[in-house]
Parts: C-alpha cells; sequence; structure tokens
C-alpha cells in the first residue's frame, strides 16, 4: 500500500550522514507499506505517486519515534509505598537492604500468571505509543529463577505480536541475587551462566544480555563471567554501569565490547577513555536521579566532548523510574545534563536506536527507514523540551499505520 502524509509543517530529525539536526518544512513523506520512500514536496510527491492514498498530518510537525533504549515493563506489583519512604527519608539502598527495591518486585512477579503479567506488560507497553515511542528495548529481570526469566521473556514475545511497538528484548537474569541466594552468591552466577543463559539462547528470547554490576549486586569478575558466557551464545553484552557507585563498569563494557553501558552516574575518566576507544555508546536515564531526589547526573558533557555517543532512555520501572515519557527525558537532560536541544532529541532516536542495533531501520525520517512517526504539536523543536510535564504528541505512525491518535 502507497501512502502520502501530507498537510504537515515539516519534518524534525536526525541525519545517519550529518551531525547537524535537519529541519525542513512545506514536505510530505511517501510511504510504500512499512518503509519511507520519499521525502519531498506535497506537489511532487502526489505527481509521482498519483495512486497514493493521503495521510492527513493536520499541519503538525513530524519527528522520528522515540527509541526507548532501556526498559524494564515485565514486573506484577508496583511499589508506590517505597517512594512514599524515600520522600521520608530512606535511601533506594536503605530500602534495597530492608528487603524493598528489585527483590520485593522478583517476590511478587514469581506469585503471578503468566495471563496476569500478559495483561499487566501489555497496558504498560501500550502506554509508550501515547507519548511518541515506537521502539522500546525490555528487559526481564523479576523472576531471577531459570522458569520465571524464560517466562518473562515469552511474555515480553507474546505482547510483542499483540501491540503495534517495536520490542527488542533483553535477559537481565542478572538484575539482582535473590533471597535464596544471598548467602551463596557465585551459586546464583553459575546458574545464569550454565542454565539460563543457554536455555534463553535456545530458544531465541533475547538480543541482548544485561548484568546490574553493582556494589552489592554483581561484582566485575561475576558481571565479566556472565557477559562472556552470553556473547558465546550470540546474546550481545549491555550492563548497568558505575550508577550509584564507581565499579570500573564502564572499563567491563569495553573489554567485553557490549553495545552500551548504561547509567554512568559515577563514570570514570578512564571509563569514558576505554568507552570511546570501544565504541560503546552511553545510555544515559536522567529520570531515575531525578525520581530518586539525587542531585549528581551523569556527566554527558564529558562524555559528549570525549566522543563518546550519547543515547538517553526513561529507565521504566517499578522502583527508580515510573514514567513512560521520553519528552520529559529531554527537558531533564537539558536542565542537568547539560545537553542542547538538537543533542537530546539525536540522543532519544537515532542513536538510541544504535544503543540497540536498529539505527538502519529506525531513528530518522529517511529513504528507506521504516515509517515510525510522531506528529507534535508544537512551533519548533525547541518547544518540545520546553514546555514540560505535557505530551505533545497528536498521531503515531508505526511501520507505516496509524496506531494512535489525540482527538482534537
Amino acid at each position: 500500500m502507497l501512502r502520502i502524509l501530507t498537510n504537515i509543517k515539516g519534518i524534525i530529525t536526525p541525519s545517519s550522514s550529518q551531525k547537524s539536526l535537519q529541519v525542513k518544512e512545506g514536505v510530505a513523506v511517501a510511504i510504500r507499506d512499512e518503509t519511507i520512500v520519499e521525502i519531498d514536496t506535497p506537489e511532487n510527491l502526489r505527481s509521482q505517486y498519483p495512486e497514493a492514498s493521503i495521510m492527513d498530518g493536520k499541519g503538525y510537525w513530524a519527528m522520528p519515534g522515540f527509541v526507548d533504549p532501556h526498559t524494564h515493563p515485565v514486573f506484577y506489583k508496583t511499589r508506590e509505598e517505597e517512594f512514599a519512604m524515600r520522600i521520608a527519608g530512606k535511601s533506594y539502598e536503605e530500602i534495597a537492604a530492608a528487603g524493598g527495591g528489585i527483590r520485593n518486585s522478583v517476590r511478587a512477579f514469581r506469585k503471578a500468571s503468566f495471563d496476569e503479567l500478559v495483561e499487566l506488560t501489555y497496558k504498560r507497553i501500550r502506554k509508550f505509543l501515547e507519548f511518541g515511542t515506537t521502539t522500546i528495548e525490555a528487559k526481564s529481570g523479576y523472576g531471577l529463577t531459570l522458569e520465571d526469566e524464560i517466562k518473562s521473556l515469552r511474555i515480553l514475545k507474546h505482547v510483542a505480536s499483540l501491540t503495534p511497538i517495536t520490542i527488542v528484548p533483553t535477559f537481565l537474569g542478572a538484575h539482582e541475587v535473590p533471597d535464596e541466594y544471598q548467602s551463596h552468591r557465585d551459586k546464583y552466577v553459575d546458574l545464569i551462566v550454565n542454565e539460563m543463559i543457554p536455555a534463553v539462547a535456545e530458544e531465541q528470547l533475547a538480543v541482548f544480555c544485561d548484568v546490574f554490576c553493582e556494589k552489592n549486586v554483581f561484582t566485575i569478575e561475576q558481571s565479566e563471567r556472565i557477559l562472556r558466557a552470553a556473547n558465546d551464545y550470540g546474546l550481545i553484552p549491555k550492563l548497568h554501569a558505575d550508577e550509584l557507585f564507581y565499579t570500573g563498569g564502564a572499563e567491563l563494557a569495553a573489554r567485553v565490547n557490549a553495545i552500551s553501558a548504561d547509567h554512568l552516574v559515577k563514570i570514570s575518566d578512564e571509563g569514558i577513555a576505554a568507552m570511546k576507544q570501544s565504541g560503546v555508546i552511553a545510555v544515559l536515564l536522567p529520570g531515575t536521579t531525578f525520581y530518586l531526589g539525587k542531585s549528581e547526573y551523569a556527566p554527558a558533557r564529558k562524555l559528549i566532548d570525549a566522543g563518546v555517543e550519547v543515547a538517553l532512555a526513561t529507565d521504566f520501572n517499578p522502583g527508580s523510574s515510573m514514567t513512560h515519557n521520553m519528552q520529559l527525558m529531554l527537558t531533564i537532560a537539558n536542565l542537568y545534563l547539560k545537553m542542547s536541544p538538537e543533542e537530546t532529541l539525536k540522543a532519544a532516536t537515532l542513536t538510541a536506536a544504535k544503543a540497540i542495533k536498529l539505527e538502519k531501520e529506525v531513528g530518522t525520517l529517511e529513504k528507506g527507514k521504516k515509517a515510525d512517526i510522531i506528529l507534535l504539536d508544537i512551533p519548533r523543536y525547541q518547544y518540545l523540551p520546553y514546555h514540560y510535564g505535557v505530551n505533545h504528541v497528536k498521531m503515531v505512525i508505526r511501520h507505516g499505520k496509524l496506531v494512535h491518535q489525540v482527538d482534537a
């Protein structure tokens, strides 16, 4: 099917071949099936494709759909009581030590049925579309048994068949050490390496393998063992690195050729240099720092100035960043990471796509890319982070089809 998206103010997009943000007024977008085939004036496209049907952009700006390269949507119970505890003065680490945090979610997840979790996960993932996100990376990690981690990834696979959003699955069995292994943590690493990773690979349930490399969670040595085992089974390494404490996680990401290292609040200068040398992408999660009430943010400017590519993500999860809103991440990154509007738009689209190896398909509006397009009611792109806390998305097109629209 051939369509022309017309009556748009213009397009705002990063470019695969140029560093600057591209802003083109007075153009339309020709779409064949799922793919952009041409961007030109409306008159030229109508002349070139007289058989095409028309999609009315209603005078909005068109932009590539957001790509969110770090989310945790497969959980059962929300944790608003922990939010209240943080407001009362408890730290994230104190809450976790008292039995809250990730292990709290694990206990609830294990009791929930597959069908219950599918329904909840579907609703959560569907909501990303409302805020203009058309592609997400989604992690397991709230099961922490062989059976429950496989269940989590199967849920993602099933939900991917139900909802019009691209879901890239990541195995995160190394999200935390579960209660039953707290006294013999290396045995849990054995379970991940010897049973979980082979089972995930055999069913082809994940593209990536992630590890929460952090003080009191997984050590550098344990993390490296897991990621190298995953790589042997064809899973691409990622890791939560240097978030709460400096551990050398960024250096490990470089050493194992990870596609990305995420969080990076406590990254060292040596870690930055290692990531630049190995081409590891920095996925920064400013919403998490904001939501945890902390004041130290990842050093985005140092990373960018050193030549490390920076992506942004929501870190959507029940404990430390309960938001679907990539538009809000732009504002926080502008204010606290000191990134420019142009840098944040690229970080939330093209570079985010690179962080999940989909940059050839999504992240820009260009000929040959998937027609994942959001239509925004804004006067110019700088307005998007400026007018914060509201949703500027009016229409969402994913793979050439209108999948979400806000009634006028």
